[in-house]
C-alpha cells in the first residue's frame, strides 16, 4: 500500500484530501507545516507528498528543497496562486508537478496515480538489457541508473523519463507539448514553462556547462533533442 504525506496548514484541505485518497486505497500521513512534513518523511516510508507552498514555520518551497537533498519521492505542490512564478519556482527546486487551488478531487487522484506509476517504474525490480549512451551520459534502464563519466547522478522520476525519451530517439526533436504528453501522460495545455524548467534542471545535472549544452540541445521554436552523433 502506498503512503501519501499530505501537508497543508489548512486543516480542512488536509481532511478533504485524506478522504479522497483513503477512498482510493492509499494510506495517509498528515502534516500542517514544512517542519512536520520533514519529520514525517524521516520517520515513515513515504511514496508521494502533497505539499502546500504557503505555510507557517517552514514553507513548501524550502521544505521541498530540503527533501530533495536525500529523496526522489514525487512531490506535488499545492498553491492557492495561479501565477507562473510560484509554479516555476517549485519546479526549479525539485517538485515534480503542481495543482492550483481550488482543485478538483478527480484531478488530484489522477495526478497522484500518474506520479506513483513513474516512481514505481523508476525504482521497480524489472530488469532489462537496455543501455543508452550519449557521450559521457549512460542510462541503464534495467537498473534505473544514470551516470555521467561513470558517476551516478540523482534524477527525479520526471527528469529520468524526459532523458529516457530523448536518449531513445537521438536526433529527433520533441516539442514541449510532445514531451509533456508522453512523460506526464496529460494534455499539454500551457505546458511550455513546466517542460522548460525540468529541461533546465536536467541540463544542470548532465552537462558540464549547462549554459552551452553539448548533448541536450534546444531547437529554437521547435523543441528539444539529444544530438544524434552523441547518442548510441
Amino acid at each position: 500500500m502506498n503512503t501519501i504525506l499530505i501537508c497543508d496548514d489548512d486543516r480542512d484541505i488536509v481532511s478533504a484530501l485524506d478522504i479522497y485518497l483513503t477512498s482510493e486505497g492509499y494510506q495517509t500521513i498528515k502534516a500542517y507545516n514544512g517542519k512536520e512534513a520533514l519529520r514525517a518523511a524521516e520517520t515513515h516510508e513515504i511514496h508521494l507528498i502533497l505539499m502546500d507552498i504557503m505555510m507557517p514555520e517552514l514553507d513548501g518551497i524550502r521544505a521541498t528543497a530540503k527533501l530533495r537533498e536525500g529523496s526522489n519521492v514525487p512531490i506535488i505542490l499545492l498553491t492557492a496562486k495561479s501565477e507562473d512564478t510560484d509554479k516555476i519556482l517549485g519546479l526549479n527546486i525539485g517538485a515534480d508537478d503542481y495543482i492550483t487551488k481550488p482543485f478538483n478531487p478527480l484531478e488530484v487522484i489522477a495526478r497522484v496515480k500518474s506520479q506513483l506509476r513513474r516512481y514505481t517504474a523508476l525504482g521497480g525490480a524489472e530488469k532489462g538489457p537496455g543501455l543508452i549512451t550519449a557521450g559521457p551520459i549512460a542510462m541503464d534502464d534495467g537498473a534505473k541508473v544514470v551516470t555521467v563519466d561513470g558517476e551516478p547522478i540523482n534524477l527525479t522520476p520526471i527528469e529520468y523519463n524526459i532523458l529516457k525519451l530523448l536518449l531513445s530517439h537521438p536526433g529527433q526533436v520533441f516539442s514541449s507539448a510532445q514531451i509533456y504528453e508522453q512523460v506526464w501522460n496529460d494534455p499539454a495545455y500551457g505546458s511550455e514553462n513546466t517542460v522548460a524548467v525540468h529541461i533546465r534542471h536536467l541540463r544542470e545535472k548532465i552537462e558540464i556547462n549547462p549554459a552551452e549544452p553539448r548533448y541536450l540541445k534546444v531547437v529554437w521554436g521547435l523543441g528539444y533533442k539529444i544530438e544524434k552523433g552523441a547518442a548510441g
